[in-house]
């Protein structure tokens, strides 16, 4: 917090509103005060201050509705509640209502600056995150590949050697692992890149419609040909053409497409012209070619045609280093499509990512990404922001017989708090005992975690 901001402090103790007030005025920044949830919506309106710093209990409206109807104003303005140590299950929900963190009163002054300072600092680096998106087109360059993966890398590696050269590929893979981006990885690093790069799915046309589509026809060629129309084959000269889902193309057509690769030349449906094209064709499919090959429904001399050079995208769940990578990617790339500030995924959702098998691939993992940005209504997401197939499934067993006569209130308390204080001891012993990490990782203040480790007797 070296620069100058406009901090908004909203809490009914006018003790507490005096010596924040004295503590940030001595480092330039700017404050402005309110006693009661109402008036600091008032200024909050008026003024948008840079953060928000606003007790729970207050008279009128209290600090989680304030926090709720900030929200609605401006979401990228971060909001530090304070609370009592006897209201913490009340701050840890409003991490859920958007809310960047909580500190317990009383509170230390150097871990509410820390406190303070990481998040104007996210801000900012959000800000210049979404100027980026905004700036920057979409680039497929080889280096832009995102993974930790050694195949993936090796992969990387051939695309950049293929793409130098004008062999026809053949991608495959499972759908949703990525086959378009490596075309398109192939075509914006090859000689080719200035020319264009036209997508067909061979599976989503008829059979007449799709030759229509690669060769294009002369006027009168069939019923409803009223003017002469360009192919693709056409179209993508000097470019690339990509023939996704190849193994649907019906085997009529495979005929002509052979020729078209072996002599670089068609004509168009109802013509006689020969109308000569420099494409390159990279094909991609899901489907095992070589059993098709057996079973007569793809033709063996296109097959080879096509897979001069053979690449294949790994499902995700052969490369489960890259899952957490790629979703944080995703996060930022909704974050700015959506103009949210989410900082990141809480310990639950990040498991429930690591632990779910993607049988969609990257794909799937996109839109679960995409659904959990847009249903999340704070700053970090949580598991059940995720799809439902991610959630884990809860066994509903018998009661335990260890509990009857309990009062029904107290008894979910206390299974709650003994899932909440296992979770924890879990957490802390993935990060080896390193408490600013472990609060870090549940979303929580570290001064809070004190307190829960205190309550739970966890050494």
């Amino acid at each position: 917090m070296n620069q100058p901001y406009h901090i908004l402090i909203a809490d009914d103790e006018k003790s507490v509103r005096i010596m924040l007030t004295a503590v940030f005025s001595q480092n330039g920044h700017h404050i402005t005060c309110a006693d009661d949830g109402e008036q600091a919506i008032a200024l909050f309106k008026e003024h948008k201050p840079d953060i928000v710093l606003m007790d729970i209990r207050m008279p009128n409206i209290d600090g989680i509705e304030a926090l709720q109807i900030m929200r609605g104003i401006h979401q990228d303005v971060p909001i530090i509640l304070m609370t009592a140590y006897a209201a913490i299950e009340t701050a840890v929900e409003a991490l859920r209502l958007g809310a960047f963190d909580y500190v317990v009163k009383p509170f230390e002054l150097d871990e509410l600056k820390l406190l303070m300072g990481r998040a104007l600092q996210l801000r900012e680096m959000k800000r210049e995150i979404n100027l980026l998106h905004r700036e920057l087109s979409d680039s497929y360059r080889c280096d832009r590949f995102l993974t930790n993966n050694p195949k993936m890398m090796e992969l990387c590696r051939t695309i950049a050697k293929v793409a130098q050269s004008s062999a026809s590929v053949l991608v495959t893979g499972e759908s949703g692992t990525g086959k378009e981006l490596i075309a398109k990885a192939i075509h914006y690093n090859s000689p080719r890149a200035k020319g264009p790069f036209i997508k067909v799915n061979c599976g989503a046309l008829p059979e007449s419609l799709l030759e229509s589509e690669l060769f294009g026809h002369e006027k009168g060629a069939f019923t409803g040909a009223q003017m002469q129309r360009q192919g693709l084959f056409e179209r993508a000269n000097q470019g690339t053409l990509l023939l996704d889902e190849i193994g649907e193309m019906p085997f009529n057509l495979q005929v002509k497409l052979l020729r078209v690769l072996q002599e670089q030349e068609f004509e168009r449906l109802g013509g006689s012209r020969t109308i000569k094209t420099n494409i390159r064709i990279i094909a991609a499919t899901n489907r095992d070619l070589a059993a098709m090959i057996e079973q007569g429904s793809f033709r063996r001399d296109l097959y080879y045609r096509l897979n001069v050079m053979q690449l294949s995208a790994l499902p995700l769940r052969e490369r489960p280093q890259d899952i957490l990578l790629l979703a944080r990617h995703f996060l930022q790339k909704f974050n700015a499509e959506n103009n949210k500030e989410i900082i990141g995924f809480d310990v639950g959702a990040l498991s429930a990512l690591e632990d779910y098998g993607w049988p969609g691939n990257v794909r799937e993992l996109s839109n679960a990404v995409e659904r959990a940005v847009v249903m999340s209504t704070g700053y970090m997401i949580f598991a059940d922001d995720l799809p439902g197939q991610l959630q884990p499934v809860k066994p509903c067993g018998p009661a335990d017989d260890g509990v009857d006569g309990m009062d029904g209130e107290l008894n979910l308390k206390e299974h709650m708090k003994s899932y909440e204080k296992d979770f924890i001891v879990k957490v802390l012993s993935r990060y080896q005992g390193n408490r600013v990490q472990t609060a870090k990782a549940l979303g929580i203040s570290r001064r809070a975690l004190i307190y829960k480790l205190q309550e739970y007797c966890i050494e």
